[in-house]
């Protein structure tokens, strides 16, 4: 046991991605999605008060009476969907929890809601139709490898009309300057985030720099032990804006938060909306 234990704690290469897909394991994918409904916690989703507030400077700036079709990228839950359906436009959501997209097709209908729903990964989205308006939220553009941002970017440049408007966020290298590199331990009785039974998770924190970090999580059960990487990029105005117009998308402003918060140095995450 002890050279799988060891395999497991060893810092790996940037970007080495989880073998396991841990989004759609039966277990850990109700965790996740109780974390996303959660409306006073943040490890998934952001705080419902602030969704609010974002979904309202949202529609005030990218207005669905000029950009109705909009497709929400790594849509989790529908939590960003619903609120965008119920603003006026006509919403597509893609993600790759099965979990995640059952229960936003299921909330949508209870609602009444014309909401479409794609479960797909991103990276290989191939949606003929092209959309005026596209938002990726919650960082979910910094958790990618650099070729992977690329590609993601790319295809939201090609699924958008000509004059289309593409609005994202990522952590800053402020937020990067506070991460504090760390090795903890955790004994789980049972009914714990990453297995029902009882595990031991030994987590490492690293940084990669000069603007990457590491989450790494080995979890030790009865007879299996699993490593799981979260890996975050950050970014300067600069380098953010550089990746968009390497794709050939415009920038139209920059703020700290995709609820419209005046752009700040200081400001732990940054939020750009573009134009094709």
């Amino acid at each position: 046991m002890l050279n799988p234990i060891y395999n497991a704690l060893q810092k790996p290469q940037l970007y080495t991605k989880t073998n396991t897909p841990f989004w759609n394991d039966e277990y850990i994918s109700k965790q996740m999605l109780q974390a996303h409904l959660s409306p006073d916690f943040e490890g998934a989703s952001r705080k419902l008060s602030f969704i609010n507030q974002s979904v309202e400077w949202i529609a005030q700036t990218v207005s669905p009476k000029n950009h109705p079709l909009l497709i929400d990228i790594g849509c989790g839950p529908g939590i960003y969907a619903e609120r965008f359906s119920q603003k006026g436009y006509q919403v597509t959501g893609i993600d790759f929890s099965k979990r995640s997209v059952d229960y936003a097709r299921k909330s949508a209908n209870e609602k009444g809601l014309s909401i479409e729903y794609i479960f797909q990964n991103y990276l290989d989205m191939g949606i003929e139709q092209t959309f005026d308006f596209a938002t990726m939220i919650y960082c979910d553009y910094g958790a990618l490898s650099d070729i992977d941002r690329k590609r993601i970017m790319m295809k939201s440049y090609h699924c958008l009309r000509q004059g289309g408007k593409f609005l994202l966020d990522v952590f800053s290298m402020a937020k990067y300057n506070l991460f504090q590199e760390k090795q903890i331990w955790e004994v789980c009785p049972n009914n714990g985030f990453w297995r029902e039974d009882k595990y031991i998770a030994l987590s490492g924190y690293y940084k990669y720099p000069p603007n990457v970090s590491l989450e790494q999580i080995a979890i030790i059960s009865e007879d299996t032990v699993t490593p799981y990487y979260l890996w975050t990029t950050y970014f300067s105005t600069a380098s953010l804006i550089q990746e968009a117009e390497e794709v050939g998308f415009k920038v139209c402003n920059i703020f700290s938060d995709v609820a419209g918060t005046s752009y700040s140095d200081n400001s732990l995450t940054l939020a750009i909306l573009l134009e094709k």
